[in-house]
């Protein structure tokens, strides 16, 4: 099959190298000047992998969307809406089929990253994500994972989770491409929280965040529409691993360093996020008490030692 992946950060350069193991034709789309675009082209490589001949590599949007029937999109959460504009200047871009594979959810307005899409055009039925565990560490080390391909088409959802499959990821088929969206990018903030109990030595309270944290974030899917059971399953809960715990989480690194008051190199993707969900939340009617706690504490509302407190200071409650 013939893919073209727009981005190439360290999840799109592996998809190009996943897609290519699995003996798929792949053209990989980077913006020039850009210095990890610049860096694969003249190398070929980055941190994490070597691409092959095979891979072509490219800066011309327009090339790279004449190149495939599907377009894999793997940038920044908050990116998407102005490489949709670009996207939608593109003759024939509605007839693609888009497989987003962020975990992410628009900051300012709170809207999933499928939902952009539609927005600029693109039929639902023409959208997946592809979300769930695993990092790239772990991957090209040849640590296999399980993960979700979701749609708006079932047979969409079908065909990707087939072909798409290898002996690295085993794909589910999701049947709920709310829960899907909104649980993969919540995640995050969840990591972040996560990376500040490690932070602060209360490691323990971890359990605590996975039991609240999914239930928190089930009520917040269910109000939108979704499924609440979603995120008990891999697009959140089963992601935890990965991003509560490993060395490898951004999220969880970012944490664990503002806990400590030092700067992460890099912006979690979990520090927008916790603002999109807030968003979502008040036009819902849903309290989201970690995720509020997390955003609050991030900018500036109210301090670390506050925060513990707040989270302890709630109502006894039943637990469900």
């Amino acid at each position: 099959m013939n893919y073209t992946l727009l981005g190439c950060g360290r999840w799109g350069s592996f998809i190009a190298w996943y897609l290519n193991k699995n003996k798929n034709n792949v053209t990989v789309w980077g913006r020039s000047g850009d210095p990890i675009v610049e860096n694969l082209l003249a190398t070929r490589k980055n941190d994490y992998v070597e691409f092959p001949e095979e891979i072509e590599l490219t800066t011309d949007l327009t090339y790279a969307l004449g190149k495939s029937e599907y377009i894999i999109i793997s940038i920044s959460a908050q990116a998407v809406r102005n490489l949709m504009e670009n996207v939608s200047k593109i003759e024939g871009y509605k007839d693609k089929k888009f497989i987003l594979c962020m975990k992410g959810i628009e900051d300012k307005t709170g809207a999933r990253l499928s939902t952009i899409l539609i927005e600029f055009g693109v039929p639902q039925d023409n959208i997946a994500v592809w979300v769930g565990p695993g990092h790239i560490q772990a991957f090209v080390a040849g640590v296999p994972s399980v993960m979700v391909i979701d749609s708006y088409n079932p047979d969409l959802s079908e065909h990707l989770a087939k072909t798409l499959r290898s002996d690295l990821i085993r794909f589910y088929q999701g049947q709920d491409i709310i829960g899907s969206e909104i649980g993969a990018a919540a995640k995050n903030v969840m990591g972040i929280a996560a990376g500040l109990l490690d932070g602060y030595n209360f490691a323990t309270l971890k359990g605590g965040l996975m039991a609240r944290g999914a239930r928190e974030i089930s009520r917040l899917i269910k109000a939108c529409g979704g499924n609440e059971f979603s995120a008990y399953g891999l697009c959140h809960l089963g992601d935890y691993e990965a991003t509560l715990f490993s060395k490898f989480s951004h999220n969880r690194m970012w944490g664990e360093m503002f806990a400590k008051g030092e700067k992460f190199e890099k912006l979690a993707e979990g520090v927008a996020t916790s603002s999109a969900l807030l968003h979502i939340a008040k036009n819902v009617n849903v309290d989201l008490p970690i995720t509020q706690t997390v955003y609050d504490m991030i900018h500036g509302n109210i301090s670390k030692d506050e925060a513990i407190k707040r989270l302890f200071a709630r109502d006894n409650i039943r637990e469900f």
